[in-house]
């Protein structure tokens, strides 16, 4: 066999291997999306905790850095309560809120924070490692917030 035949049957080979690995690829697609079942409220079910970092930019609130950490929970039907420690500007207290929460089938959402008489904190987040974390962001023009949860007692059944 020369050298032209050597080449030609290595490139015949590559061929039908990149021709095999695409239909592989192919007919395993539709098998992804079939198990991938989206996500519900009952998703964000547990307790998490939380760190939250950013600034408020705008009144009522006291202007500057804000940062908090605590613990959240989700009761899976639409409920939700937290409680930590925040930083406004330098000034320490106790953070307790209690709101509502609504997990879109593709993994996002928004929740609802009562953090005083009158005041509501609106968020969007993303729900991330098959619900043990949330990331998300404050939606009130007045800060400029993150929010990161992760569940408390991973794997364990609640």
């Amino acid at each position: 066999m020369n050298a032209k035949e050597m080449i030609m049957k290595c490139r015949i080979a590559r061929i039908f291997t990149m021709a095999a690995v695409t239909a592989l690829a192919l007919a395993m697609a539709p098998t992804a999306k079939a198990d991938d079942k989206g996500c519900s409220n009952a998703t964000l079910r547990g307790t998490y905790a939380y760190t939250v970092t950013g600034s408020l930019v705008a009144a009522p609130a006291p202007l500057g850095p804000y940062a908090e950490a605590g613990a959240q929970s989700f009761d899976g039907n639409g409920g939700t309560t937290a409680a930590g420690m925040s930083s406004a500007n330098g000034n320490i207290m106790p953070a307790t809120s209690a709101g509502a929460y609504t997990v879109n089938s593709d993994c996002t959402g928004t929740f609802t924070l009562q953090i005083a008489p009158g005041i509501t904190a609106h968020y969007f987040f993303v729900i991330a490692d098959g619900g043990a974390e949330y990331q998300a962001i404050c939606l009130d023009p007045v800060a400029v917030i993150t929010r990161i949860g992760r569940r408390l007692y991973p794997g364990r059944a609640i």
